[in-house]
Parts: structure tokens; sequence; C-alpha cells
């Protein structure tokens, strides 16, 4: 059985181009106006979206979203509200998954976060902390409720390892393109392009690039050789920027458009 995000790869590589996908933390900037931000972003061409869980401890996120973190736990985000967030996304017609550190799920209980994420139409779950040796219950429950494990990827990954951790993973491979944490860069990390090269030798799964992109060219650059273009904090910065939801949310309508067209140009 496939999942949305499954469909979601077989549509663009048959449109020759690469998937966007936008992260938003559930509860960002409150809840009301995250719900709106998902539907501003799948009205304006992103094909995915990642509803980040909030977390006070979150060792792979930059200042960006550990702001915008700190912002939706003060205003008492819980499991529930991601969850609603994520049947949001999907409900808007965009391939929905959750990010979340190890912690949340499994103090949610590890077979009942794989089935609250399927019947709230989400795709899988990306665990940037999981490591694959200590996976076990994970992946039986997300076989059994029909979701991908999504694992991440960096470039100091060995390639013993990456046909390892390709193995388990479902979806998409995450590639992280630089050592160190999230957040907009000036430019896109050399490195991706030789990971994602790297990751194509050990799994025919799509890989999709994150970490850095800001910007249409940026996009479009990642687009040429990656399966998806994951875009994270400069969305955030708008929301954290922007004065009145008005503008905020024109903001990121105009910059997901962007990126849309740009991913489009890649190829």
């Amino acid at each position: 059985m496939s999942t949305a995000l499954d469909d979601l790869f077989v549509k663009v590589r048959s449109e020759n181009r690469a998937a966007l996908i936008a992260y938003i933390p559930a509860g960002f900037p409150s809840k009301k106006a995250c719900a709106r931000a998902i539907a501003v972003l799948a009205d304006a061409g992103v094909d995915a979206i990642e509803i980040g869980f909030p977390y006070s401890d979150p060792i792979m996120d930059g200042p960006t979203i550990q702001e915008a973190a700190e912002i939706a736990i003060k205003a008492g985000t819980n499991a529930a509200d991601v969850l609603t967030a994520l049947q949001t996304a999907s409900d808007a017609g965009v391939a929905a998954v959750v990010m979340t550190y190890w912690n949340p799920v499994e103090k949610y209980g590890v077979d009942e976060f794989a089935k609250a994420i399927a019947a709230h139409g989400g795709s899988g779950v990306i665990t940037p902390d999981l490591t694959i040796e200590e996976s076990e219950h994970w992946l039986a429950a997300t076989l059994t409720h029909a979701i991908n494990p999504i694992y991440v990827v960096a470039p100091s990954t060995s390639d013993a390892r990456l046909a390892q951790v390709a193995a388990r993973t479902g979806g998409f491979v995450y590639a992280a393109s630089v050592m160190g944490v999230t957040g907009a860069r000036t430019t896109v990390s050399g490195d991706a392009a030789a990971l994602v090269s790297r990751v194509r030798a050990v799994t025919s799964l799509p890989v999709c690039v994150g970490l850095g992109v800001s910007t249409r060219e940026q996009a479009k650059s990642v687009a040429a050789y990656a399966d998806g273009v994951i875009v994270g904090s400069a969305f955030i910065k708008i929301l954290l920027t922007n004065e009145g939801e008005e503008i905020a949310m024109n903001a990121l309508s105009l910059l997901a458009k962007e990126l849309a067209a740009g991913v489009r140009e890649g190829r």
C-alpha cells in the first residue's frame, strides 16, 4: 500500500522535477495561524508539508527553528496539536509527515503514535535522532500502520552506513546537506550533491535535501540533482519577522511561489 508521499514522488518524477517540501512547527506562530500558514503554503504550490513536533532540546535545529519551537511550547502545543496540524495539511491536498525527536514518540507510545499518524492522514515520520539499531519497535509499528519511516543521513555517513539506513527507510531519504544545525544560508553546501549521488548508489528511494535553502536560485540548483527540496527556516523567519498576520501570510505565499517555480526550473 502506497502513501500520499509515495504517490507524490511518482508524480514529480513523471513531471521531471523535484518536490518542494515545507517545514513548519505545529502551534507556530499560534495554533490558528499555523493552520492558516499550512493552507497558504499548499495554495502556493508546496507539494508536501513537514509538521514539526516542538521539542525542548532540538539538537539538529538552528536558532530560527528553536525560537519557533519555544513559542509553540510556551503556548502549550502538544501531541494532539501536532496531529491536528498534520490533518490540516493532509486535508489541504498535500502529502504530510511529522518531524520529531524520539522522546515525544516514546512518551506517546510507539505503536500508538504510528497509528495516530496514519489516522490523521500522515504519510510518515522523520526521526532525526533515532538510530536504525534502536528502531526495531518503531519499524514494526510503521509497517503495521502503513506509514513511511524516514531517516536522516549526513555527509559524514559512511557508504556502508548509507546502505544500512536506506534499507530501513521509506518514502525518501533525508539528506542533511551540511554538518551542523538547520538554518537558511547564503549558499547551499557543495557536499549536498555528492551526498545525494552516494545515496543514489545504494537505493532507488527518492533523496530529499534539507538545511539551508531560502531562495528560488538555491531551490533551482538543488532541484537539479535531488528529488525533493526541503525548506524550513526561510519560511519560519518570515513568520517571526513580519508584523501583522496578513503581511506575514502574503510574504509566505510569495516565497513559496518563488521556491515552487525554482524546483520546476531545476531540470
